[in-house]
């Protein structure tokens, strides 16, 4: 018999929408809503979106010796942070690979939240807390929260007359304890569409408060609830790279074009020694963007050919309703990796020529 899914505590209201729900990762989440994934991807684009991303997870690091325990298991630098600051990260294995890509956000030097992948959570923690040890205390915290997505030019006018917070003194990648819709929160100026935007955290009672009150505010301005479908496309445009799809535990950082997440000179850290000789050595495959000079869609999958044979697998691809373009990313040999590139993509038996492109596919205009 298969597991029960679980459910956000924004359940209700996804199917008081009309969402289509599936599974996703073990949790019953909307796919997208009656209005359409080219609906709500235009919507993001042009004024604002809101996410469901309660299925994320949370847990910190806390204790004097916090920072060292930290630094000793993210990639980038934790000490460059400080109170009220986030970071981009990922967790290493010790032969490179990637255990997961992480949000980092420093309360102070002895408190360290995190957000992790949502098929992630429990065996990040795990991992964390095994290689922490005795240097700090480690808690897990997703039960204590829901978290939703507010993304879009119009984000900020919407969010800002919900909270007394000071939005246009919050910077890109810092973030505030305060108040929205008289609900205590956590509001952070991120997000996974490259558009402006914030995540906001609040408890599983307060979420379908919150939920209500952004789009009883935004709903007259455009905004509008999305799905997993058209968060796909978003992130894709910006080449942003899905846990499961683009990285794992197989690809390193320094092939997925995420070395500027790894600083190898603030001392050592979980795979470090592998990424420095990687990046001494050069890596023999990267993670490219490509669009198809054909009118066909490339899937997650999908062999890339060159030189008579396979050099390659798609990794995500779409459609993108931004562009109107295909467009994809996938892993190939370095010698193949350079903008302007050319390759083939099978897609359903059929061969289809593409080219390498500069990234990201997507430039916002403001």
């Amino acid at each position: 018999m298969a597991p029960e899914l679980k459910r956000t505590p924004l359940f209700e209201a996804h199917r008081r929408h009309g969402a289509r729900l599936v599974d996703f990762g073990g949790w019953e989440m909307p796919v997208q809503y009656p209005t359409g994934v080219l609906k709500e991807h235009a919507a993001v684009r042009g004024a604002a979106g809101l996410f469901d991303v309660s299925h994320m997870g949370e847990m910190e690091v806390r204790g004097p010796r916090a920072l060292e325990a930290v630094q000793g298991f993210v990639s980038n630098d934790a000490a460059a942070l400080g109170d009220g600051q986030a970071m981009y990260t990922v967790v290493c294995l010790p032969s490179g690979g990637i255990v997961d890509d992480v949000l980092v956000y420093r309360y102070a030097a002895d408190r360290f939240f995190f957000c992790l992948n949502a098929g992630n959570q429990e065996k990040d923690f795990a991992w964390i807390r095994d290689r922490v040890g005795t240097v700090a205390d480690c808690v897990y915290r997703s039960d204590e929260f829901a978290q939703v997505a507010l993304q879009g030019r119009l984000a900020p006018e919407i969010l800002q007359r919900l909270t007394r917070a000071d939005l246009a003194g919050l910077r890109y990648y810092w973030f505030t304890e305060t108040e929205v819709a008289g609900v205590p929160a956590v509001v952070a100026r991120t997000g996974y569409t490259g558009e402006d935007g914030f995540e906001v955290f609040v408890s599983p009672a307060q979420a379908q408060r919150l939920w209500d009150a952004l789009l009883e505010e935004g709903g007259p301005k455009g905004l509008v609830p999305v799905g997993l479908a058209a968060r796909d496309t978003l992130r894709l445009e910006m080449k942003f790279a899905l846990y499961g799809n683009d990285i794992d535990e197989t690809t390193s950082p320094l092939e997925a074009g995420l070395g500027w997440v790894v600083k190898l000179d603030k001392g050592p850290f979980v795979g470090s020694d592998v990424l420095a000789r990687q990046k001494a050595a050069g890596v023999g495959r990267r993670l490219v963007g490509f669009e198809l000079v054909d009118r066909a869609v490339p899937r997650h999958g999908y062999a890339c050919l060159a030189d008579g044979g396979a050099v390659g697998t798609v990794t995500s691809g779409t459609l993108s309703p931004s562009l109107d373009k295909p467009i994809g990313m996938a892993y190939l040999p370095s010698r193949l990796a350079a903008v302007g590139s050319r390759f083939v993509v099978d897609v359903r038996g059929k061969p289809r020529e593409a080219v390498v492109v500069k990234t990201p596919f997507y430039r916002r205009p403001y």
